[in-house]
């Protein structure tokens, strides 16, 4: 056929890559099919000659070794809740005047405004100053160490702020021998972890503290160990995707936990309290999840040659991730993203603040975003359609190394969770982790304001790999 003919004929045409020539084609009549393709590595050549440097066949051979090994510890953890206690008392390296924080490190000078009234409000919970002005005179002086919480076995909702006499859960990881720990559900939008601070806020701190925290312990001294990955793989089944929507799950807690708050030695007034407290939201759960997943990612951390994500973690200014075969507390960073969804009324998207939190730990071992088909009411929350959802789910098998088959998926014919995110998987599709996520408002002392989707920076990602490259080829 000449160009002639050709042309004069009708075009079938397949695009690649960039919408804006299908826009184009079909505005002249032509019928178009667009292939979703960027080049490796957003085409930067030192990311591109790091993904072909790791895949020379004797360092692919060792890197899919160690990622079975990785992702087989993921798979066969059996996170237990084993017990609850405060800070001070269960998490390693834990001081009078330590403060965890969400994400990677960071100082007081650079802290988003959330982590700050966070910070401030914990200070003033711990004694540490008499007020909210005196309080921030002592975060600037030195006098407190921040680190964050992962490099303490802990993750934290949002901000993450832990001192020394909040209650945590304790997470055993029966399978390899780890333990977990993340502190307690505030329950209501304005709280702590989203950065306000006010005296309700503090008031609710101190029974916690005081009535939440000890009858819980008692509770599990009574009636023993919860399997937690039972009841994560029971809440999927029944509409949660178990990071921001918890129905089911809090309810299974609930059920596990209730004959045993029942007996323990606290008055009928207080377990009252107690009971209508987790009766007033339905993120109690919430935290559980998260201690859950780290049990069983920290159990895949530093194996040598595995190119498995183990954290993803957000402090509000950076977006940093931990790399499987990066022994110890190496973070690959980019910055944080903005949140994109419904907002609470009154407010606008310019109100947010950045994206922030270890909760993305949740999709880290694949529930959270990455579960989003088996909670198709999520999208009341975060926005989208229940298609979108569900394709979400789908598309992160294209970046994960296999199926959970202990969690599974009933609307995708019981398909397991997709597990092991790959970084080299991620930087070869331009394919980016989805998470869905509270928002926080980005100044101090507000809270929540709305609920959306982001993605990680692929900055970190392309970091990750370049030092994969370096280190194993």
């Amino acid at each position: 056929m000449s160009i002639t003919e050709l042309f004069g004929s009708e075009l079938d045409v397949i695009n690649v890559g960039l919408t804006m020539f299908e826009e184009d084609l079909k505005a002249q009549g032509a019928k178009v099919t667009t292939l979703d393709w960027a080049p490796p590595g957003g085409g930067d050549p030192a990311v591109i000659a790091a993904l072909d440097a790791l895949e020379a066949p004797e360092v692919a051979a060792r890197i899919e070794a160690a990622n079975a090994e990785a992702v087989q510890r993921i798979i066969t953890a059996q996170p237990m809740l084993v017990g609850f206690g405060r800070a001070l008392d269960v998490v390693p390296g834990m001081t009078p005047t330590t403060i965890l924080h969400a994400g990677p490190p960071i100082t007081w000078e650079r802290m988003s405004g959330p982590m700050k009234g966070a910070v401030l409000g914990a200070i003033v919970f711990e004694g540490l100053a008499a007020d909210l002005e005196e309080a921030e005179t002592v975060a600037a002086s030195g006098q407190i160490t921040f680190s964050p919480c992962h490099e303490h076995d802990c993750v934290g909702s949002m901000a993450g702020v832990t001192s020394a006499s909040m209650y945590m859960h304790i997470v055993r990881n029966e399978t390899h021998g780890n333990v977990a720990f993340t502190n307690l559900s505030e329950q209501l939008a304005k709280i702590l972890r989203m950065g306000a601070n006010d005296e309700s806020v503090l008031a609710r701190l101190y029974w916690m503290r005081d009535v939440l925290g000890p009858m819980l312990k008692e509770a599990l001294e009574i009636g023993g160990p919860v399997d937690l990955r039972l009841l994560l793989a029971q809440a999927l089944h029944m509409g949660d995707e178990a990071h921001n929507r918890n129905i089911a799950g809090t309810v299974l807690l609930l059920q596990a936990l209730a004959p045993s708050l029942i007996q323990t030695s606290f008055t009928t007034e207080q377990k009252k309290e107690v009971f209508e407290f987790i009766a007033c939201s339905d993120y109690f759960s919430g935290p559980t999840w998260m201690a859950t997943a780290k049990a069983a990612l920290d159990a895949s951390h530093g194996i040598e040659g595995s190119t498995i994500v183990t954290t993803m973690a957000r402090n509000g200014v950076e977006f940093g991730i931990r790399v499987s075969g990066f022994p110890g507390n190496h973070w690959f960073t980019g910055p944080a993203q903005k949140v994109v969804g419904p907002m609470f009324a009154g407010y606008k998207p310019e109100d947010s603040g950045l994206d922030i939190g270890d909760s993305a730990i949740t999709e880290t071992y694949g529930f959270g975003g990455f579960a989003m088909a088996a909670a198709p009411a999520i999208v009341a929350l975060v926005g989208g359609t229940v298609e979108e959802a569900v394709s979400y789910t789908k598309e992160m098998a294209e970046i994960t190394t296999a199926e959970n088959p202990n969690v599974t998926i009933p609307s995708l014919g019981f398909q397991g969770l997709p597990t092991g995110i790959d970084v080299r998987k991620v930087v070869a599709t331009g394919i980016l982790p989805i998470i869905n996520t509270a928002i926080a408002h980005k100044d101090a002392g507000i809270g929540m304001i709305g609920a959306g989707i982001t993605h990680p920076p692929a900055e970190a990602f392309a970091k990750a790999i370049t030092a994969l490259a370096d280190k194993l080829a």
